[in-house]
């Protein structure tokens, strides 16, 4: 069982994640039994506060997307709870979910492959709208859609266009909408940006920060981009090999890490400066395989400062500040450097 989540004073939980799980089943042979499991979430839990954006970072393949998608339940769960705003929607029935999804939505990686190209902008976007009952009638729905437009920065022209008529940055902008015409106060976002040019990008982010001010949206804002995570979040967590390595304010995780991989992580951070180059922690050898995950602490294949413990106890997610906004899975959290082929920055000739 994970360690119970110190609450900062003054925060409203939205959403608090308790010992969340989720295995695929692997089937195999004639008679098609299940010959083993991919351990996609281990035993996660974490709380998000209302009106913050907490950043889900780690590796491609070590179970953001697939947390993000048990959250609102387009995945289901193996066990453990999912709490929005006091309910346990792990244990709610299909319609009871479909009426809660007008408080929850998603943006999706893919702009290009998340929108229908056989419907018109006025569809996609009325579709919402229909569905939960949102507009009385036509005209109203229109009039709508023309709002949400304006909303994400796009020409009221778009009504009538198709999704391939624009750009991989303004498609972006019409999922954000389509997740907006139900008037959520949740947003997964899965790696929104990440499919878009480095120049679109902040566009992006730049958005998404203004529309959370003026509609007081909560972001779980998923991404492999460290720099991005850091610029838009107020609350940071790391994630490796299916759980939580370390969770901590931004600007405290950022300047503070105190687990190995976080610490890992943020030095392959490139630095604008072309004339320094900041000496990078290289991990020995691959991330292990969710199909047999190492016992101990997950990362101790890897961890340049291993210990006997680590290879067989499971650390837990512990409070390792003593102030109550910074906690490590790991049982030697420290500040110090991990090695690396040198020692902090070094200058480059030109």
């Amino acid at each position: 069982m994970s360690a119970e989540i110190v609450k900062p004073p003054g925060k409203e939980i939205l959403l608090s994640v308790k010992n969340l799980t989720k295995h695929f089943s692997i089937k195999g042979g004639i008679l098609g039994r299940e010959v083993g499991s991919v351990k996609a979430v281990q035993d996660i839990s974490f709380d998000i506060y209302k009106g913050e954006t907490l950043g889900l970072v780690g590796e491609s393949g070590c179970g953001k997307s697939t947390l993000g998608r048990c959250i609102l339940r387009l995945i289901e769960p193996s066990s453990g709870q999912i709490l929005f705003k006091g309910q346990d929607i792990t244990k709610i029935n299909p319609t009871e979910m479909r009426k809660l999804r007008r408080n929850m939505q998603i943006v999706f990686q893919d702009p290009y492959a998340s929108l229908n190209p056989r419907m018109t902008i006025e569809e996609i976007l009325g579709e919402p709208l229909i569905i939960h009952h949102l507009a009385p009638n036509k005209e109203a729905r229109k009039k709508k859609i023309i709002e949400l437009l304006d909303l994400v920065g796009l020409r009221r022209e778009a009504i009538a266009r198709y999704p391939h008529e624009f750009s991989g940055g303004q498609r972006q902008r019409i999922c954000i909408a389509r997740a907006l015409a139900v008037q959520p106060e949740f947003l997964v976002c899965d790696e929104p940006v990440s499919a878009l040019d480095v120049s679109i990008q902040a566009q992006i982010v730049n958005l998404m920060q203004d529309l959370q001010k003026e509609l007081k949206l909560t972001y779980l804002f998923i991404a492999h981009d460290l720099k991005v995570v850091e610029h838009i979040s107020n609350r940071v967590a790391v994630m490796y090999l299916g759980k939580i390595a370390e969770v901590a304010d931004a600007e405290e995780l950022y300047a503070h890490p105190k687990h190995p991989y976080t610490k890992a992580l943020l030095s392959a951070i490139p630095l604008p400066d072309p004339n320094y180059k900041k000496d990078r922690v290289i991990l020995q050898g691959d991330v292990p395989s969710p199909l047999n995950p190492p016992s101990g602490c997950f990362f101790h294949p890897r961890c340049p400062v291993v210990q006997d413990q680590c290879r067989v106890d499971i650390p837990e997610l512990n409070e390792v500040s003593g102030a109550g906004i910074h906690e490590a899975a790991c049982h030697y959290p420290s500040d110090a450097p991990l090695p690396t082929r040198g020692n902090g920055l070094m200058g480059v000739s030109k």
